[in-house]
């Protein structure tokens, strides 16, 4: 809901900040790795069950994902190769932040329920590979109830209050799914919207490859010597 509502506004009210970052001499790179070290360091409290550490460091994985794109258009360096670091680098700290929850549940909770956050993880992997492959495709997939930065906030309360981080996890996990469900359908929308209009020109085509060896067969006919 907030990349599909308010992404492109806090972008724009970040742009003093990005500004103000190049100035220093930091790259929109550096910002970028600062935010996976944040990730690495929240998943390390997280593990160890010290919440309320892993809840800052998890606020200030944030921060850096938020402002390495600020910092890139303030600096004019705003690239391809940029937007693959970042999109790269999203996955890897959603990842680590989730290990962590695993690490946690793994050493302190009877059964296999540490392998809900690698539920969670999948499900998020699915969300965000749909949107990459519908783009490349030319169709929107944005938006949905639990994207990443509503995975964060969720996070965060789960931690803050960990009696009942394990039903927060299923919650999240259940909105992520249905995230990815949402995805699917709107994509699908869209693809089956483009499939009359692709199959007129096919047939366009198709009608005008046949007219074209019509016109040839009777060029060759008239050529031919008479009987």
């Amino acid at each position: 809901m907030f990349d599909g509502n308010w992404r492109t506004a806090v972008d724009r009210a970040l742009i003093p900040m990005g500004v103000s970052l190049r100035r220093t001499g930091i790259t929109a790179d550096m910002v970028t790795i600062t935010g996976i070290a944040m990730a690495g360091a929240a998943a390390y409290f997280i593990g160890q069950g010290w919440f309320r550490l892993g809840v800052l460091f998890l606020a200030l994985t944030g921060v850096p994902d938020a402002l390495d794109g600020a910092v890139a258009k303030a600096s004019g360096t705003s690239s391809d190769r940029g937007a693959f670091f970042d999109s790269v680098s999203d996955r890897l700290t959603d990842a680590i932040l989730f290990g962590g929850v695993a690490w946690y549940l793994a050493s302190n909770e009877p059964g296999r329920i540490m392998m809900l956050p690698v539920g969670i993880m999948a499900a998020a992997m699915m969300v965000s590979y749909q949107r990459a492959k519908a783009e490349s495709l030319g169709f929107d997939a944005k938006g949905g109830i639990m994207e990443r930065a509503e995975r964060f906030i969720v996070l965060g309360i789960g931690l803050l209050f960990n009696e009942i981080l394990i039903p927060i996890l299923w919650i999240m996990f259940a909105l992520t799914a249905f995230t990815a469900l949402q995805r699917f359908a709107k994509v699908w929308k869209q693809a089956s919207a483009t499939r009359p209009a692709a199959a007129t020109e096919t047939q366009l085509a198709r009608r005008s490859r046949l007219r074209i060896e019509r016109q040839q067969r009777k060029t060759d006919s008239s050529r031919r010597p008479g009987r």
